[in-house]
């Protein structure tokens, strides 16, 4: 396998990454020689075996540092940026940042009980999209990106369709794309490329927290032309491709990454 980020000193920032598309993006990153830092936020109970899959990116042979605290606090925020100054040293810098918070309230409108208030959209929104532009000026203002950096977050087809319980989500999902363009135009001059991965439907802990995800899971099978699921790898496999030296000219759009789920 090639190793063309092996030797440049170049890390990659996944915020939520233990688990699911961060870290499946993560490892196909480290596969190809990227150094890693995750931010996840998970219970005690789970951290044994978040571990040992930290320690299985170690074994390709690249660093890893993680921190398990809530991406989405300014203060805890500003912490782990410190941490990572201290970590990427003079000569490391952060060539992609991955935004994987799965952090979003999923409640009906009507009906069962609690329903949708306005706080919900505001702390789902928050995390799920303007925290992009917060962790985006934070690595900026402290001159850790390098001169071609590449900034890569998840979307859902959810951005145009109306899932039951999925209001919240969907509204962010919107707003992360919006903010995306914006990086991608203003951040430009700074060498920054920003782009956005809609994800086919992919079984994963936060998928399965949807109610409707029988509903969407049957119902992507058969609009997909090649009758199967997007796996995690899929993803990954994006997430690499854009983080390559010819992925360069590619900013500000929304890339599906579905096998064709979306024709139909």
């Amino acid at each position: 396998m090639v190793k063309e980020f092996e030797g440049k000193n170049y890390w990659a920032l996944v915020l939520g990454g233990s688990s699911g598309l961060g870290f499946a993006s993560a490892r196909k990153l480290a596969e190809h020689g990227m150094n890693i830092l995750i931010v996840h936020r998970d219970r005690k109970d789970d951290l044994p075996e978040i571990k040992s899959a930290f320690e299985d990116i170690r074994g390709l042979g690249v660093k890893l540092h993680s921190f398990n605290r809530d991406a989405t606090r300014k203060d805890r925020r500003e912490e782990i940026r410190e941490q990572i100054k201290e970590i990427l040293g003079e000569e490391g810098k952060i060539r992609t940042m991955l935004h994987s918070i799965s952090k979003g309230n999923l409640k009906s409108m009507l009906g069962e009980q609690p329903t949708l208030q306005n706080i919900d959209f505001q702390q789902t929104i928050d995390a799920m999209a303007i925290s992009l532009y917060d962790w985006t000026r934070l690595i900026y203002d402290a001159e850790l990106f390098c001169k071609d950096a590449r900034i890569l977050s998840f979307t859902s087809e959810g951005n145009t369709k109306a899932w039951k319980n999925y209001a919240a989500v969907s509204a962010a999902k919107v707003a992360l794309e919006a903010i995306t363009r914006s990086i991608a135009l203003e951040f430009a001059p700074k060498g920054i490329r920003a782009n956005c991965i809609q994800a086919g439907v992919t079984v994963t802990r936060s998928l399965e927290l949807i109610p409707s995800f029988e509903t969407l899971r049957q119902h992507a099978l058969k609009r997909n032309p090649f009758k199967r699921l997007t796996t995690p790898s899929d993803v990954a496999n994006a997430v690499y491709l854009l983080s390559k030296d010819e992925a360069s000219w590619i900013t500000g759009t929304v890339i599906p990454v579905n096998g064709g789920e979306h024709l139909k």
